[in-house]
């Protein structure tokens, strides 16, 4: 490891001897024997042992490290197999499958921490004159298998982790911009903008393990989008490390010079260059901030009431409502209560009843407000009456608390659940509203048929979690109950049928995730064939040798089976 750049488990999510546990939360372990008949209480086998893995060697030549160490140094050229392993894979579900089962795949062959601007220049360059693969590394939290190297690939293979580039450099506080180091950790960029009264305001769920070029690659989006804008919003300029060239793209507010090349970079997943700085949108930290929470009958009153939201005089930072399942998954989540606690929950389950409401049908919702105190009471206000027009009833601050306090611990699940032969994902789309309530719908029963018609215990839920003028992302998750050795099967069958649910349902690929080799085989319906002709040209174009990244986006692949899958 290098001193100040962070790394995660070789085996899973985040940090080592940190873990989802379910003893502090009573209702969990019923909730998962009831949605899939898994006993989580059981004993499971021990952590993966590293030691257990046969890495393939490095096939490093001579010459290239030679050239790099004379760019580098010898420390930030790195070859070790738990250094090369981690920077294979991302986070998703397919790849943590395959790298507990030692299935690893095309390995780097070297891992490279380049500290300035001109070392990613050079060593750009060093790479491509050796006809070698280069892919750019953030915090490794992709989830749509684009950071693994094709399969069979012969050349020399190549990770660069931008983890030295960590800095925020300038703060242009009249424009309200600042230019930050691709390589910054989301944590890391905070501290650096809030210590001089400033924020990006963008807050994934990787939050903790991504980086600002991540984010920029993949297009992505935060949870506090609804104020803030998505990563596509907050990025002005940037700077872009091209074979031969570099990019340089000022911090305008807006231009009419041609087609978009900032929209070209932003999403191109690598396959166009190294990302190593940008200008971003920064705001002054706000006076107050408050996460109210609200419950409605139904998902679909919830959902009616954020449309409503949006086209009002209200700007919440954030406005997300869960669906039926997901409700009971977070209440199921939470501790054991005190005695107020408790008596609060009675009350309010009470106020329930007495309204004919169906308690396995409620939807909880949290709105975030950030502003000046008379801003947040007036928006507060507006929110209220449209929760009411809709049926819905507010419970306060508590809540929204507590999911604010534990948002960034929920990806430490899906290793709890693998550990216990349960497969758990999610794949998230944006529709207009006049789709919003067919694609969840749809979505859902179309999982569970799949599910019974294979024979497998499984379940699926969702929350709206960011609101446009003219539509919303649908954030869905699914688990299935299959510890067999057809595993990654079953997970291809629930994948592909929720992605094209979203294809038959006005959705898109991906609103945050990305592309991929995941979601590449659904593009052609998404953006239509003639997007994907001008996507493989501009690559192309670019990257004739198919140096940067290659077979992510756009790839032959089939639906719910990417490249790397076990049996392709």
């Amino acid at each position: 490891m290098i001193e100040g750049v962070k790394q995660q488990k070789w085996w899973g999510w985040g940090e080592d001897g940190k873990s989802y546990s379910h003893h502090d939360k009573p209702k969990f372990a019923p909730f998962v024997k009831k949605m899939v008949g898994v006993d989580i209480t059981a004993a499971v086998p021990p952590s993966p042992r590293f030691d257990d893995l046969e890495v393939p060697a490095s096939q490093l030549g001579e010459g290239l490290r030679g050239e790099l160490v004379a760019i580098l140094g010898e420390e930030f050229v790195q070859t070790d197999d738990e250094t090369r392993v981690v920077h294979a894979f991302g986070k998703g579900v397919r790849d943590l499958m395959r790298v507990r089962a030692g299935q690893l795949g095309r390995l780097p062959d070297v891992v490279l921490y380049p500290g300035s601007q001109a070392e990613v220049e050079r060593l750009v360059d060093a790479v491509i004159a050796a006809d070698g693969v280069l892919i750019p590394f953030g915090g490794g939290s992709n989830i749509v298998a684009a950071l693994e190297a094709e399969p069979g690939e012969t050349r020399q293979v190549v990770s660069v982790n931008l983890g030295r580039l960590s800095r925020v450099l300038e703060i242009d506080e009249s424009s309200g911009l600042a230019h930050i180091q691709a390589g910054v950790f989301g944590p890391d960029m905070e501290d650096q903008l809030n210590a001089q009264g400033w924020t990006l305001g963008h807050h994934p769920d990787s939050f903790v393990w991504s980086t600002l070029g991540g984010w920029i690659a993949t297009r992505s989006s935060g949870m506090q989008s609804d104020k803030y804008g998505d990563i596509a919003d907050i990025v002005r300029g940037l700077t872009m490390v091209m074979p031969g060239q570099v990019l340089t793209l000022r911090p305008l507010p807006s231009s009419s010079s041609g087609p978009s090349v900032r929209e070209m970079v932003l999403g191109s997943e690598g396959r166009l260059g190294i990302i190593t700085s940008a200008w971003v949108n920064v705001h002054r930290l706000p006076e107050v901030r408050e996460l109210q929470s609200y419950f409605f009958a139904t998902y679909e009153d919830g959902l009616k009431a954020c449309e409503q939201i949006m086209a009002s005089d209200a700007a919440p930072m954030m406005a997300r409502v869960s669906d039926a399942v997901e409700t009971q998954y977070i209440m199921a989540n939470g501790k054991k209560s005190s005695r107020i606690g408790s008596l609060s929950s009675k009350a309010i389950q009470k106020i329930m009843e007495a309204k004919g409401w169906d308690l396995e049908k409620i939807a909880m919702s949290f709105v975030g407000f950030e502003g000046s105190p008379t801003h947040v009471r007036y928006e507060k206000g507006l929110v209220s009456r449209i929760v009411k027009a809709n049926g819905g009833i507010s419970v306060g601050k508590g809540p929204g608390t507590l999911y604010d306090q534990k948002k960034y611990d929920t990806p430490y699940i899906r290793d709890f659940m693998l550990d216990r032969g349960l497969i758990c994902d999610v794949s998230e789309t944006t529709t207009p509203w006049a789709y919003a309530e067919q694609i969840h719908t749809n979505t859902v029963a179309r999982f569970q048929k799949a599910m019974d018609e294979i024979g497998v215990r499984g379940v699926v839920f969702c929350h709206l979690s960011h609101s446009y003028h003219s539509g919303a992302c649908q954030y869905f998750t699914f688990a299935i109950a299959d510890d067999s050795e057809n595993q990654m099967a079953t997970y291809d069958v629930a994948k592909r049928v929720i992605q094209q649910s979203f294809m038959d349902n006005h959705g898109t690929v991906s609103h945050h995730h990305g592309v991929g080799e995941e979601h590449s085989p659904w593009m052609d319906q998404d953006i239509s064939p003639a997007g994907v002709f001008i996507q493989r040209k501009l690559f192309d174009g670019v990257d004739p040798g198919h140096h940067l990244n290659p077979g992510k986006i756009i790839h032959e692949g089939r639906p719910g089976i990417s490249s790397n899958s076990q049996d392709a």
